[in-house]
């Protein structure tokens, strides 16, 4: 089984670190790759951004598709999502949507670490459009007195507050980038924490095996 994973953003940095995570996780079970959009924004912060990003990820996803028995898109908005399952028959999954249903399975409610307070409402409006959102106890983000802690120190004060005041019992990492803190931050909080790219692999692994993706038949059927 081969499994790519698409960066909708040109940040190698971030590629390099998502694919260490996957790689750790399928651990030789099958084999996994990760590439980044060369010519799309550094990083996806707006609904611009995503259009922007949508012709290398049609180009990265095309090029691929032979070679490849299922796609992730690896960044927690889910950009463009919805197109990428109309052009190819193989399974095509969203950390975004992978990391927050699997939440939903695990715990009563869960909650949404996120990098910055810009994205509240689109983590909000995404987690609608999954009608998640009598799961959804929170979406955190850093304010302004957090700025002298680190990144990991920021998410996992964050995921504190979401567990102690929001009650939620499982946290969501709201970043691609933010890949490989799962297990560090689980053990400091006593619930699960979700790495997006890992519940995606979970979710395009096990469609891959089960011989099953998504329909054609009305809504990702382009000839409908």
């Amino acid at each position: 089984m081969k499994i790519l994973i698409i960066n909708p953003n040109r940040d190698d940095n971030m590629t390099a670190a998502i694919l260490k995570s996957a790689k750790n996780f399928a651990n030789g079970d099958f084999e996994v790759a990760c590439i980044s959009s060369p010519a799309a924004p550094k990083f996806i912060e707006t609904y611009e951004d995503q259009i922007k990003a949508a012709p290398d990820m049609i180009k990265l996803l095309k090029e691929n598709e032979e070679e490849y028995d299922a796609f992730i898109i690896a960044c927690h908005c889910d950009p463009n999502l919805d197109l990428m399952k109309e052009i190819t028959k193989k399974p095509v999954v969203g950390i975004g949507e992978a990391s927050m249903k699997m939440a939903s399975m695990l715990g009563h409610r869960f909650s949404v670490v996120s990098t910055d307070r810009h994205s509240i409402p689109n983590k909000e409006a995404l987690i609608r459009k999954y009608h998640l959102q009598d799961l959804a106890a929170s979406v955190r983000a850093p304010t302004d007195e957090m700025t002298e802690c680190s990144d990991e120190e920021t998410y996992t004060k964050l995921a504190q507050l979401a567990v102690d005041e929001d009650m939620a019992e499982v946290i969501v990492l709201g970043c691609a980038g933010m890949a490989g803190l799962d297990k560090r931050m689980e053990e400091k909080l006593g619930v699960p924490v979700l790495d997006g790219v890992v519940c995606a692999l979970i979710i395009a692994a096990g469609l891959v095996k089960y011989n099953v993706s998504t329909r054609k038949i009305r809504r990702y059927n382009p000839d409908y």
